[in-house]
């Protein structure tokens, strides 16, 4: 599980965000845990401030080559 504050991108859809929280959802009858993620503006044209939220599988850590920092 990611901390919060650790900047994530979804392996789907490419959104790019910070988490800043947890849930779950019913997966076949099983609680699977989920992330909650404020997107990046900079790197998400428009979504600034939209919150999305997805199983904790379709996310791994942000890493960019020059250390960007999402704010």
């Amino acid at each position: 599980m990611f901390d919060i504050g650790t900047d994530v991108v979804n392996q789907k859809t490419g959104h790019i965000g910070k988490v800043i929280g947890y849930g779950h959802e019913m997966v076949n009858g099983v609680y699977s845990p989920t992330l909650k993620v404020l997107l990046s503006e900079a790197l998400n044209p428009g979504k600034k401030g939209f919150i999305e939220e997805d199983l904790h599988s379709a996310w791994t850590q942000w890493q960019e080559a020059n250390n960007l920092s999402i704010k």
